[in-house]
């Protein structure tokens, strides 16, 4: 399964990470976020496509995206599922294999072991990092944030559609997030597809 938010991807402070902002350690050590986004990706087959919508992450592993147009992503810690409403079609996978194939979900969901995927670089200024990668296949990441909070996510996708993440005024909330947001119930006549 290959998650629409890099997240999402599409967000350390061990050493190997020396290099980056202080805002990005001080995000690392937040218990939760809440923001919305706004997603662009301009490739040569689809053209530029935006869309918008509502990110909510907590630590261990807990992630809840929802899209203004009908895709849903949960994950709990343990598992990610996948709703798209307009096909009433959803999928689940274990996290750790989400994490393996989108390596761009820890950025979000687990800053802290992002440095077994990536190395990072200051610049291309002096808000801004760059993950680069470890192994093939994964995309350079390019972070930029401020006062503790990361403000955007640029990379280029797999099928060469460069891709940006626009966090619109991230915060954390001052409550936990409502019991149950991170866990995924399928509505009625939802049909499950194997990864």
């Amino acid at each position: 399964m290959r998650p629409a938010v890099p997240l999402i991807a599409l967000l350390a402070a061990g050493p190997a990470f020396a290099q980056v902002p202080t805002w990005w350690k001080a995000f690392a050590q937040s218990p939760r976020v809440e923001a919305r986004f706004t997603q662009t990706g301009d490739s040569a087959v689809f053209g530029k496509l935006t869309r918008q919508g509502l990110l909510r992450i907590a630590k261990g592993g807990l992630l809840r995206v929802e899209y203004d147009k009908g895709l849903l992503l949960v994950a709990d810690g343990k598992a990610l599922a996948q709703y798209d409403a307009s096909t009433r079609t959803a999928q689940k996978v274990e996290l750790a294999g989400a994490v393996k194939d989108a390596p761009l979900l820890a950025v979000l969901m687990d800053p802290g072991q992002l440095e077994r995927v990536y190395a990072a670089k200051a610049g291309p200024g002096p808000e801004a990092f760059t993950l680069e990668p470890r192994s093939k296949g994964l995309p350079a990441v390019v972070i930029t944030g401020k006062g503790g909070m990361p403000l955007s996510l640029a990379w280029t996708d797999p099928t060469g559609a460069k891709q940006l993440l626009v966090l619109e005024r991230p915060t954390v909330p001052a409550k936990a997030f409502p019991q149950g947001i991170f866990t995924f119930k399928a509505p009625a006549g939802t049909t499950w597809i194997r990864p």
